[in-house]
């Protein structure tokens, strides 16, 4: 089993945790604020600057929650910190990106534009330099969020195996395959 939940939680200068009553655990900090629903067993203490979660018992599905929950508020007080980015590159030809108002305008080989709206806790910017491949930046501080965000624009137009055509991020590296010469 995972040990996570029971690593600490280091809270910066300029955040506050608040807990309720009824387990809502609300994090503040200088980029914004989030909140997070605590199932009842999983309490939250803290002490001393830190963060420390605990489990009533050693149940598997207790040490699956204490880890996931403390994997949250982890998230939470980087996010409100520091905050997160994806990029998004978009590989193929006559493929564009444009973003105006939080909706983003998508070419993607179609034979027409998908229009994406980005929900409005989230900024999108576009770039697309000459001779390079259009890039997708999304910024926010919540974790989940951008995650969801970003792999449904991936969904529109997945990366293919053989030319690598379609959206992927940046830095990742795509298996690809070979095609019908590779077999003579």
């Amino acid at each position: 089993m995972s040990r996570i939940g029971k690593a600490l939680i280091k809270l910066p200068a300029g955040v506050d945790v608040q807990v309720s009553p009824s387990n809502l655990v609300t994090v503040k900090g200088p980029k914004g604020e989030l909140t997070q629903q605590l199932m009842e067993d999983i309490s939250l203490k803290i002490e001393d600057g830190n963060i420390l979660m605990n489990r009533p018992t050693d149940q598997k599905r207790h040490k699956a929650l204490h880890g996931l929950y403390r994997s949250l508020v982890n998230n939470m007080v980087t996010g409100v910190t520091t905050g997160y980015i994806k990029r998004q590159e978009l590989v193929g030809v006559g493929f564009k990106a444009t973003a105006e108002n939080n909706i983003l305008d998508l070419t993607l080989g179609y034979s027409h534009h998908i229009y994406f709206e980005i929900p409005k806790e989230l900024k999108v910017k576009t770039e697309q330099d000459k001779g390079k491949n259009p890039i997708i930046t999304l910024e926010g501080i919540d974790k989940q969020l951008i995650g969801q965000v970003a792999a449904k624009i991936r969904s529109l137009r997945a990366p293919e195996p053989y030319k690598g055509k379609g959206i992927k991020f940046v830095g990742e590296s795509l298996r690809r395959k070979a095609g019908k010469t590779a077999s003579k």
